[in-house]
């Protein structure tokens, strides 16, 4: 039997970094027995619960991501950062040290970057999976030294100034195959009805919940039903709005049944919600996040519209009843639903995570 070797995957903070970390080691275990998939995140991003929650191998270190506020809080947050900075280089080279890795894959998110940068200085085949059309910073600053960079749109190239594989996107396992019948019972909804699915992200928008609660009486009065996840801060606060057609939700683990019931879906425009939406054939109306990382968001979301798939609404415009009017056109339209669900399906990319895999163990020699 060949000797196992270690591949290690460096990605968290959110959902969009950590979720294709996750999707690309399952498909390693899947494809190969001798080698041993472990995980390096943030003591402080959504992967410190579930990565032990999934009884996966990982390392947490005590990095945070800079903030770009001028409070107090962010002041001293940032000045924290010349301490775990170093703390988090000495417990990756003590963990390279230790579980000697022959790839490194980064995914993303602040907890990426340090692991890419000791892995490219020991000669370690390092990759980077790079979700955004405008590439992240550990992208920008590593692509060039890294073995391979995989992108999930072509519009990353404008910015990265090396050769990439252009393959989509890796994606959360059986997003695309939830079952109906199993959705509507899990959801306590009918299925004679149309149903409009909303969530802002792993951790809620606030924006979005206030837009969405400002329209529910045009939910209420069409008889159209809601899957609305609040995110957790907000859940208290909103869950006495739950009706027998508008169904609340801090955080819905079941988004293959939530995408399978649904006719439409409203959310920000993450890389990765994008390309779960396009895998799963989702209309959708689009509000990027105004104050991501040189609004990649909207660049994000532009590849998306552009194909007929999506259609974008300003956050500004939300006060102004658009997304009511929006929702309400596009669900009396069933004939625009369906060319968005085929346009949306001819752009995606579902074989994404088996084809970076592939190239990770070809390069891997495994």
């Amino acid at each position: 039997m060949d000797e196992e070797i270690c591949i290690m995957i460096a990605g968290g903070g959110t959902g969009g970094h950590l979720y294709p970390a996750l999707a690309i080691g399952e498909e390693i275990m899947k494809c190969t027995d001798n080698v041993k998939v472990h995980y390096i995140g943030s003591e402080f991003g959504i992967e410190s619960n579930i990565l032990p929650n999934k009884k996966l191998s990982h390392t947490l270190i005590p990095i945070s991501g800079y903030q770009r506020s001028l409070s107090i809080n962010s002041i001293i947050k940032n000045l924290s950062l010349f301490i775990r900075i170093p703390l988090s280089i000495r417990k990756i080279k003590s963990l390279f040290d230790k579980m000697d890795p022959k790839v490194i894959i980064g995914t993303g998110g602040y907890a990426s970057a340090i692991p890419v940068k000791i892995g490219i200085d020991r000669n370690i085949p390092t990759m980077i999976q790079e979700q955004n059309s405008y590439p992240g910073l550990t992208t920008r600053m590593f692509s060039k030294k890294a073995t391979a960079v995989f992108a999930g749109t072509d519009s990353s190239k404008s910015y990265i100034n090396t050769k990439i594989n252009v393959t989509g996107n890796p994606i959360r396992n059986e997003i695309d195959k939830g079952s109906k019948k199993i959705g509507y019972d899990v959801f306590q909804l009918n299925h004679s009805l149309q149903t409009v699915f909303l969530f802002g992200g792993s951790q809620g928008s606030v924006p979005l919940n206030r837009a969405i609660q400002s329209t529910l009486n045009i939910f209420e009065d069409n008889n159209i039903q809601l899957i609305w996840q609040t995110g957790e801060k907000n859940y208290n606060e909103l869950k006495h709005l739950e009706s027998s057609i508008i169904k609340i939700r801090p955080y819905i683990k079941e988004m293959n049944l939530a995408y399978a019931i649904s006719d439409l879906v409203i959310s920000r425009a993450g890389a990765l919600t994008l390309s779960e939406l396009l895998v799963c054939g989702m209309p959708s109306i689009l509000l990027p996040l105004p104050t991501a990382t040189a609004d990649h968001q909207t660049k994000n979301a532009m590849t998306v519209v552009e194909a007929g798939a999506a259609i974008m609404i300003n956050q500004n415009s939300l006060d102004k009843n658009v997304l009511g009017k929006t929702v309400l056109d596009l669900i009396n339209d069933k004939d625009t639903l369906l060319k968005m669900r085929n346009n949306a399906l001819q752009i995606a990319k579902p074989n994404a995570t088996k084809n970076i895999v592939n190239k990770i163990l070809d390069i891997a020699q495994v």
